[in-house]
């Protein structure tokens, strides 16, 4: 018999990691839903601004580990669209 995953709880980390998921799809680091890899950069910098207004909004409301996950994952997600041709 088939064992049901446990519930997803809804958390900020789950919402930092989903924004990054898309901006990665976006990037062509990943594949999308369809399983292919494209590039859309604009989305990409829309995810990544996203991440960035998150991160503005939420200054001074954050455990220390939330703050340390969004900082890198911003700070990676820059980097990596820098080096997109």
């Amino acid at each position: 018999m088939p064992t049901t995953a446990p519930p997803m709880e809804a958390s900020f980390s789950i919402i930092v990691m989903s924004i990054a998921s898309s901006a990665a799809m976006s990037m062509g680091l990943s594949p999308n839903q369809d399983n292919k890899i494209e590039l859309d950069k604009p989305l990409a910098r829309f995810n990544i601004d996203l991440l960035t207004v998150l991160k503005e909004k939420t200054q001074n409301n954050l455990s220390d580990e939330e703050k340390s996950l969004l900082d890198h994952i911003v700070q990676d997600l820059q980097a990596k669209f820098i080096q997109l041709k």
